[in-house]
């Protein structure tokens, strides 16, 4: 039995007697070529089935048309709109996006890295992994004029564009409409390590808030973690409910924290609000599902997606290299609902 074949241009050249180098250029639309060449050659390229290997004629370019996205996971609803977000963008310009994603591991997202490289993408979209503490595999970009922004989890000091929110002062903003609705003890889960400050700069918030409203800081309600997952909410959850007396009030950095903590307080007969005020963060989908609804603030992710497929667009057709700048979007707001209610 004969195996299917891919057409090739050289396919289409013995059908019409025809140079390869026509069929080249009239698949191109070239204006050396005819029009009554062009439409006879693509009609009969379409006859056989013939389809364009982009990829190939990215490589010999040395351009691909195509943006790696390296994320922690496709399963976040927030990263899930930002993916949407640069879909939506990279299309409009023809662009194809590869999407990897390092499930918050270092060793990963070096390998991933280096597979993006190797695929010889056309630039780089990142949020960094929980345990990504050195950015040195990265430089393989930087240093080949290949296009490279990091979004939401970026790290401190690297020049390159960065496309994130106001995290501090959505973070305080938060923590005043605990205050402002009468919580006194509040307790905050952070997460990550120094490198990628998203989770500091809200933890700072939080802290700079308190103190602005004379409430104490007891670090016995600050929690760290090293993952943010339902489980490590739990986990977390307990650890404060065991205290004496509990916290009245709990900003936690991501909506599956705050579902977690409010789901192990009922199971522990604390009510919310009543006893125990709970405010997430990024306004995922589960936020109005569960029961009381949740608080939250909210995160503009499909926005962010779009703005840095944008720059990284912008980049390529530009024949000259923009200075490293600092997206940051204000419109982070509180959205206040049952889970927080006096």
């Amino acid at each position: 039995m004969e195996e299917n074949k891919h057409v090739t241009i050289y396919d289409i050249a013995e059908r019409l007697n025809l140079a390869t180098s026509t069929i080249s250029r009239a698949l191109k639309d070239h204006h050396t070529i005819s029009d009554k060449t062009i439409k006879k050659v693509k009609k009969t390229a379409e006859e056989m089935g013939f389809v364009p290997n982009t990829l190939a004629a990215g490589l010999r370019g040395n351009k691909t048309r195509t943006i790696g996205v390296l994320i922690p996971t496709v399963t976040q609803p927030f990263l899930s709109s930002l993916i949407s977000g640069i879909e939506i963008t990279a299309q409009k310009s023809d662009y194809t996006v590869i999407i990897m994603q390092s499930h918050d591991s270092y060793e990963e997202e070096v390998n991933m890295a280096k597979s993006l490289y190797s695929n010889r993408v056309s630039g780089v979209i990142c949020s960094l992994a929980m345990e990504t503490r050195d950015t040195a595999h990265f430089h393989q970009f930087s240093n080949n004029n290949i296009p490279l922004v990091f979004v939401d989890r970026v790290p401190k000091d690297y020049n390159t564009f960065r496309v994130v929110i106001d995290n501090y002062t959505a973070g305080y903003k938060a923590t005043k409409h605990l205050i402002e609705q009468g919580c006194t003890r509040i307790a905050h889960i952070t997460a990550g390590s120094e490198l990628g400050n998203l989770y500091n700069e809200r933890k700072r918030g939080y802290i700079e808030a308190l103190k602005d409203h004379n409430v104490d800081i007891d670090e016995k309600l600050i929690i760290n973690l090293n993952s943010v997952t339902y489980e490590d909410g739990v986990k977390a959850s307990n650890a404060l409910f065991d205290l004496d007396p509990i916290p009245d009030g709990l900003f936690a950095p991501g909506d599956i924290l705050a579902v977690s903590a409010v789901q192990t307080a009922k199971k522990r007969g604390i009510k919310v609000p009543e006893e125990f005020k709970v405010i997430g963060f990024n306004n995922d989908p589960i936020s109005q599902i569960i029961d009381p609804n949740l608080s939250t603030i909210t995160h503009p992710a499909e926005k962010m997606g779009k703005a840095a497929a944008e720059i990284i667009i912008k980049n390529l057709k530009s024949s000259k290299n923009d200075d490293a700048k600092e997206i940051t979007f204000l419109n982070t707001e509180v959205l206040a609902r049952e889970s927080t209610q006096k």
